[in-house]
């Protein structure tokens, strides 16, 4: 008989610990999953926060970088607008000024007329008259300017100038153009290393008209003209208000005969040389030039006379701010004095047929203002006194009172008037073939004048009418076989009439 097992009864107390260990256990891995969904929480959280630090950056990166080019955008565009105000006011870049005039001169025969501001027998030794309704000629000047500004501020000018005239109406003048170039130069000026009494000086070589030359608009003369080719230094400050100009201009006198005997195969030339100090105190001007043209003293003249190798020449000038103290306006007054080849008191070195004892005088004067709200008046003066110019003996005196008048009528058309007399002398002693003659010049001028707004005796352009009477007395007919007074239909008691435009910018 099989007796049957029992299994072993198990004790409350193990079951007791049983129990708890299996509890244990449980709050155990509870807590343990607890503290892992705690920490990832916290991770989540983390990386939430990195990732707004990280978008954040990104935007102030943005906006900086945003910031930053606007910032240059700003900076390059202030630059691009200082460079066209630049340009625009000339201060650097390329720009262009002209002058021209150009217009039918015809007389009261239907015919071509004869003209011109230095037409009397006094205009060889530049002697002009008015010059309203009184010019046959086409005339234009180109100027090309190229400026230039350095990082160190230094500033350089290259300047090239071209020039034609013409008597003829044809509109093809290849046969009788002068075309020429008359000025090539560079300028510089603002230079950092020039200091002292040359901060503010400029420097300058090439073939020039001086930047200081001045000029009777109304006559188409200019007071004092120095040109040529060379070299100077403008505005050393050597006084509180006290600045100078120094030039070196040379000009050729070429081909001139040296023998009598055959003048056309014994040929000569040589350089004159002008050294020019121009001072300015205040309104004042003083200028003196000394002359040495080597070897001219060679050249053969007529009456056997030697020519001048050197010479001297000074002039005193004032720049007046009024009407000679009278009322608004402006006015400039000169005295002038050459001896030698300085006796061309006007362009200064250009003559080498003066003899050594040539001396000269001149006298400029012209001012401008306003009579009323619409009437303006410029007169001026030119007078000229020398002798010994070319020959021993000889003699010339000539003196031209001028009066510029204008009524200005509307925004755009305005009358002008002009009257002219000049008064000479003349005493060639044969040279040249003329003879002596004295005797009077007058002329009178109407021209209404049209322009896109008038305002004042420099504002251009203007297109012109106008009707010129002249005369003058019979004797001056004769001075000379090669001027116009006294050539065939022109010897006195003249109408001329036409038209004429004149640009400047």
């Amino acid at each position: 008989m099989t007796i049957p097992t029992q299994r072993p009864r198990k004790s409350p107390l193990v079951m007791a610990v049983a129990a708890a260990a299996l509890s244990a256990s449980g709050l155990a891995s509870a807590q343990a999953s607890s503290d892992l969904e705690a920490r990832l929480a916290e991770l989540e959280q983390r990386i939430v926060a990195a990732e707004q630090r990280a978008a954040a950056a990104e935007r102030r990166a943005d906006e900086a970088e945003q910031e930053m080019a606007e910032q240059l955008s700003d900076e390059d565009l202030e630059a691009r607008l200082a460079a066209v105000e630049r340009q625009a006011s000339g201060e650097e870049g390329f720009s262009f000024n002209a002058y021209a005039r150009s217009g039918l001169l015809i007389g009261d025969g239907g015919k071509s007329a004869e003209g011109g501001p230095y037409l009397t027998p006094a205009g060889g030794q530049g002697g002009a008259v008015g010059r309203l309704g009184n010019e046959p000629d086409t005339y234009a000047e180109a100027i090309l300017n190229y400026k230039m500004r350095f990082d160190n501020g230094a500033k350089a000018h290259y300047r090239t100038m071209i020039a034609d005239g013409v008597q003829t109406s044809n509109d093809w003048t290849s046969d009788e153009s002068s075309l020429n170039v008359r000025q090539v130069y560079a300028e510089f000026s603002d230079l950092p290393s020039f200091t002292g009494a040359f901060e503010n000086a400029s420097i300058w070589a090439g073939k020039r008209f001086d930047r200081d030359n001045f000029d009777i608009h109304w006559l188409d003369s200019d007071v004092i003209f120095l040109a040529g080719t060379g070299g100077g230094i403008y505005d050393m400050q050597l006084a509180d208000n006290w600045t100078s100009n120094l030039s070196l201009y040379g000009r050729s006198f070429t081909d001139f005969p040296v023998d009598s005997m055959n003048p056309a195969e014994d040929t000569g030339s040589t350089d004159n040389l002008i050294l020019t100090s121009n001072n300015y105190v205040g309104n004042w001007q003083w200028m003196i030039s000394g002359m040495s043209a080597t070897d001219n003293e060679e050249r053969l003249t007529e009456g056997n006379v030697d020519a001048a190798d050197d010479g001297v020449h000074t002039m005193v000038a004032y720049h007046g701010d009024d009407f000679f103290g009278l009322s608004d306006g402006s006015f400039k007054a000169a005295v002038l004095h050459g001896q030698g080849l300085g006796a061309e008191t006007k362009s200064l070195g250009s003559n080498g047929n003066l003899s050594e004892d040539a001396t000269a005088t001149r006298l400029a004067l012209y001012g401008t203002t306003y009579l009323a709200p619409r009437w303006r008046v410029a007169p001026a003066i030119l007078a000229e006194t020398s002798e010994d110019r070319y020959v021993e003996g000889d003699r010339y005196d000539w003196a031209t009172f001028n009066v510029r008048l204008a009524n200005e009528l509307t925004e755009n058309f305005e009358m002008q008037y002009e009257g002219s007399y000049q008064w000479m002398d003349l005493s060639p002693e044969g040279y040249g073939g003329n003879n002596s003659a004295e005797g009077s010049y007058t002329k009178f001028t109407i021209a209404p004048t049209f322009k896109p707004q008038v305002g004042g005796f420099w504002q251009r352009p203007e297109i012109r009418l106008f009707a010129s009477w002249s005369d003058w007395d019979e004797e001056l007919n004769g001075y000379s076989g090669d001027d116009a007074l006294g050539s065939d239909g022109f010897t006195g008691d003249e109408w001329t009439f036409g038209v004429q435009s004149e640009v400047w910018f």
